[in-house]
């Protein structure tokens, strides 16, 4: 059972995808849906969230259709989920609790499951006396202690302590994360981001050649992938594939997701991939800018790029170019993952961004000095050579800490950069 309780500010059609996307989320969990509720709330009743009407007309309707769980669009207080547990009689769900939990099932990375664990934890702990209903029916006589109440005590303890050392093992991560990321500082770091099935890990495979496990369905990724895309002009860049977002994304998960989503930060450009097919792609776009927001990811530069453009006319496309031309101040491109030559645009977008980023200078090279010239063809984009007898005079577009090390190598003589 699915049930929603928009707010009045929601419109009808918002409602309805809303609706539809928690039924994505439950098919990707593995549930059947056999039925949709949809209350529209002012404000959530204290007791079951939607009307206590409401609530009843929910039961018959689970009975009637033999539904095993419902699972409510937005998240409960723990009273509510265990009101409701006792007045339904079979398990409810919130959102929050329905993402965790396809979050636990496709973490494959250790750290990932531990991001996952943690996360879990941290929303479990308010929410315990809810799983210990079960011991409500031993009563203690006078002078005596549920054993229910003793042990929820203590499962809170143990709780405490787990939630301490997934903290602890995830800055274990995090440092040996820092320590990756100086080896890779002098490559060109891009970072996709986006919606959950805007098509990052498809376009990654496209710009790339890999191989990347891809299917049609919410977070069919949840663990960060990076692959190494020899870009036409000769530089190397480094993408890597993050976690997608999704409306109403649990800020616990946020949290814990920080130390894999500081790839992002690291980035020298994010890429925000937008699916262009979706009727409310700038919803989704508004609720991806939010999350890197939280994340304080808006100081990196963004380029946007519309993906899955195949899926619309000719005509949708135009209007779709016009629109962004006059609306968004970054840079943009448009893609397709299922056509020859699709990622046409992004790739001259990523050259136009490694150009801007990377100094066109004059570096001037002892001719018997091989392993700098060696350098510079590695790790810039040679534009001119001119050989000069005693020296070699190479024109070329370098990374700043190639530069930064050419400058401390005696007999190197570099021009054009500050």
């Amino acid at each position: 059972m699915l049930v929603g309780a928009p707010t009045p500010d929601v419109s009808s059609e918002e409602a309805d995808e809303h609706i539809e996307e928690l039924g994505r989320l439950a098919d990707t969990a593995g549930a059947n849906v056999v039925a949709v509720l949809v209350q529209r709330l002012d404000t959530p009743h204290p007791r079951y969230f939607i009307g206590e009407g409401k609530a009843r007309q929910l039961k018959q309707l689970i009975e009637e259709r033999g539904a095993t769980v419902a699972i409510f669009d937005d998240e409960l207080a723990p009273a509510q989920g265990k009101n409701l547990e006792d007045l339904l009689g079979i398990r409810v769900l919130d959102r929050t609790e329905l993402i965790l939990d396809i979050f636990a099932t496709r973490a494959r990375t250790n750290e990932a499951q531990l991001q996952v664990g943690l996360a879990q934890l941290e929303y479990l702990l308010p929410r315990l006396k809810r799983m210990w209903t079960h011991l409500s029916r031993i009563r203690g006589g006078i002078g005596l202690r549920g054993p229910g109440e003793t042990q929820i005590e203590t499962d809170r303890r143990i709780i405490g302590r787990r939630i301490a050392d997934l903290r602890q093992k995830l800055q274990v991560v995090a440092r040996r994360r820092a320590t990756q990321r100086k080896g890779r500082s002098r490559e060109f770091q891009v970072a996709l981001v986006g919606y959950t099935n805007a098509g990052k890990s498809s376009l990654l495979r496209k710009l790339s050649g890999a191989e990347l496990f891809i299917e049609d369905r919410l977070f069919a990724t949840l663990d960060p992938a990076t692959r190494q895309v020899e870009l036409p002009m000769g530089a190397r860049v480094l993408v890597t594939d993050t976690v997608g977002f999704i409306r109403k994304l649990p800020h616990d998960l946020v949290a814990s997701f920080r130390a894999t989503l500081e790839e992002a930060g690291e980035a020298n450009l994010l890429l925000h991939v937008i699916d262009a097919s979706h009727p409310r792609w700038a919803e989704q776009k508004a609720v991806v800018e939010e999350v890197l927001e939280e994340l304080d990811l808006e100081d990196v530069p963004v380029a946007l790029v519309f993906n899955k453009v195949d899926q619309l006319t000719h005509e949708e496309e135009e209007s779709l170019r016009r629109h962004v031309r006059g609306t968004y101040p970054e840079p943009a491109a448009f893609t397709s993952t299922m056509e020859e030559g699709g990622a046409a645009e992004l790739i001259s977008l990523l050259e136009d961004q490694v150009r801007r980023q990377r100094p066109e200078v004059e570096v001037l090279i002892p001719a018997v000095d091989g392993e700098t010239l060696a350098t510079v063809y590695r790790e810039g984009e040679v534009i001119r050579r001119e050989d000069l007898g005693a020296s070699i005079s190479l024109t070329a577009r370098l990374p700043p800490p190639t530069l930064g090390r050419l400058r401390q190598r005696q007999g190197i003589q570099i021009n054009g950069a500050a």
